[in-house]
Protein backbone atom coordinates (compact mmCIF):
# COMPACT_ATOMS: atom_id res chain seq x y z
CA UNK A 1 0.00 0.00 0.00
CA UNK A 2 1.23 3.52 -0.74
CA UNK A 3 2.35 5.84 2.01
CA UNK A 4 0.05 8.63 3.16
CA UNK A 5 1.52 12.02 2.17
CA UNK A 6 2.54 14.20 5.11
CA UNK A 7 0.44 17.20 4.04
CA UNK A 8 -2.72 15.07 3.74
CA UNK A 9 -2.17 13.56 7.18
CA UNK A 10 -1.57 17.01 8.68
CA UNK A 11 -4.68 18.53 7.09
CA UNK A 12 -6.80 15.60 8.27
CA UNK A 13 -5.38 15.72 11.82
CA UNK A 14 -3.88 12.23 11.75
CA UNK A 15 -1.21 10.74 14.00
CA UNK A 16 2.33 11.79 12.96
CA UNK A 17 3.73 8.30 13.55
CA UNK A 18 1.27 6.12 11.58
CA UNK A 19 -0.69 8.82 9.67
CA UNK A 20 -3.85 6.72 10.15
CA UNK A 21 -5.32 7.33 13.61
CA UNK A 22 -7.22 10.53 14.45
CA UNK A 23 -5.51 12.92 16.86
CA UNK A 24 -8.78 14.60 17.88
CA UNK A 25 -12.19 13.43 19.00
CA UNK A 26 -15.06 14.98 17.11
CA UNK A 27 -15.16 17.60 14.39
CA UNK A 28 -13.30 20.92 14.62
CA UNK A 29 -16.41 23.08 14.95
CA UNK A 30 -18.95 21.43 17.23
CA UNK A 31 -20.65 22.11 20.54
CA UNK A 32 -19.36 18.82 21.95
CA UNK A 33 -15.87 18.12 23.10
CA UNK A 34 -12.92 19.19 21.02
CA UNK A 35 -10.08 17.37 22.66
CA UNK A 36 -6.93 15.50 21.78
CA UNK A 37 -6.92 11.74 22.20
CA UNK A 38 -4.45 10.51 24.81
CA UNK A 39 -3.29 7.65 22.57
CA UNK A 40 -3.51 7.15 18.81
CA UNK A 41 -6.45 4.81 18.11
CA UNK A 42 -4.44 3.10 15.35
CA UNK A 43 -0.84 2.68 16.57
CA UNK A 44 -1.07 3.55 20.28
CA UNK A 45 1.36 6.48 20.24
CA UNK A 46 0.95 8.72 23.29
CA UNK A 47 0.39 12.23 21.91
CA UNK A 48 1.42 14.14 25.03
CA UNK A 49 4.98 12.85 24.99
CA UNK A 50 5.79 14.25 28.45
CA UNK A 51 3.80 16.12 31.10
CA UNK A 52 3.00 19.64 29.96
CA UNK A 53 4.16 18.90 26.42
CA UNK A 54 1.34 20.81 24.75
CA UNK A 55 2.16 24.03 26.60
CA UNK A 56 4.62 24.62 23.74
CA UNK A 57 1.64 24.60 21.38
CA UNK A 58 0.61 27.93 22.93
CA UNK A 59 3.61 29.56 21.24
CA UNK A 60 2.62 28.09 17.89
CA UNK A 61 -0.96 29.23 18.48
CA UNK A 62 0.29 32.72 19.31
CA UNK A 63 2.19 32.87 16.00
CA UNK A 64 -0.94 31.72 14.16
CA UNK A 65 -3.04 34.37 15.95
CA UNK A 66 -0.61 37.17 15.12
CA UNK A 67 -0.45 36.23 11.44
CA UNK A 68 -4.24 35.90 11.25
CA UNK A 69 -4.75 39.25 13.01
CA UNK A 70 -2.39 41.06 10.65
CA UNK A 71 -4.08 39.43 7.66
CA UNK A 72 -7.56 40.35 8.92
CA UNK A 73 -6.47 43.93 9.58
CA UNK A 74 -4.99 44.28 6.09
CA UNK A 75 -8.06 42.72 4.46
CA UNK A 76 -10.34 45.04 6.43
CA UNK A 77 -8.38 48.04 5.20
CA UNK A 78 -8.32 46.81 1.59
CA UNK A 79 -12.06 46.06 1.55
CA UNK A 80 -13.35 49.12 3.47
CA UNK A 81 -10.61 51.73 2.83
CA UNK A 82 -11.44 52.97 6.36
CA UNK A 83 -8.40 54.09 8.34
CA UNK A 84 -10.22 56.19 10.95
CA UNK A 85 -12.36 53.71 12.90
CA UNK A 86 -10.43 51.61 15.43
CA UNK A 87 -13.69 49.86 16.42
CA UNK A 88 -14.06 48.36 12.95
CA UNK A 89 -10.59 46.83 13.15
CA UNK A 90 -11.02 45.74 16.76
CA UNK A 91 -14.33 43.99 16.05
CA UNK A 92 -13.03 42.34 12.89
CA UNK A 93 -9.80 41.08 14.43
CA UNK A 94 -11.35 39.89 17.72
CA UNK A 95 -14.24 38.24 15.88
CA UNK A 96 -11.82 36.52 13.52
CA UNK A 97 -9.65 35.30 16.41
CA UNK A 98 -12.75 33.95 18.16
CA UNK A 99 -13.93 32.11 15.03
CA UNK A 100 -10.45 30.72 14.32
CA UNK A 101 -9.78 29.51 17.91
CA UNK A 102 -10.75 25.85 17.22
CA UNK A 103 -8.58 25.89 14.09
CA UNK A 104 -5.63 27.29 16.08
CA UNK A 105 -6.13 24.74 18.86
CA UNK A 106 -5.88 21.82 16.45
CA UNK A 107 -3.24 23.02 14.07
CA UNK A 108 -0.90 24.36 16.76
CA UNK A 109 -0.76 20.82 18.17
CA UNK A 110 -0.41 19.28 14.72
CA UNK A 111 2.45 21.65 13.80
CA UNK A 112 4.12 20.96 17.14
CA UNK A 113 4.02 17.19 16.67
CA UNK A 114 4.85 17.09 12.95
CA UNK A 115 7.51 19.79 12.62
CA UNK A 116 8.80 20.77 16.05
CA UNK A 117 9.19 17.41 17.83
CA UNK A 118 12.49 15.63 17.23
CA UNK A 119 11.25 12.52 19.11
CA UNK A 120 8.36 11.84 16.72
CA UNK A 121 9.13 10.07 13.44
CA UNK A 122 6.94 8.63 10.72
CA UNK A 123 6.89 4.81 10.73
CA UNK A 124 5.87 3.63 7.22
CA UNK A 125 5.23 0.05 8.39
CA UNK A 126 2.38 1.37 10.58
CA UNK A 127 0.74 3.16 7.63
CA UNK A 128 -1.57 0.26 6.75
CA UNK A 129 -5.24 -0.54 7.15
CA UNK A 130 -4.38 -3.36 9.51
CA UNK A 131 -4.58 -2.28 13.13
CA UNK A 132 -1.23 -3.09 14.81
CA UNK A 133 -0.79 -3.87 18.47
CA UNK A 134 -0.13 -0.93 20.78
CA UNK A 135 3.53 0.02 20.71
Amino acid sequence: MSQTPKYKAMLAGKCPRCRRGNMFSGPMYSFGTNSTHIYCPHCGMKFEIEPGYFYAAMYVSYALNVSQSVTLGLLTYIITQNSTSPWLYLATILGGCFLLAPFNYRYSRIILLYWLSPKVHYQPYLDTDDKPGHA
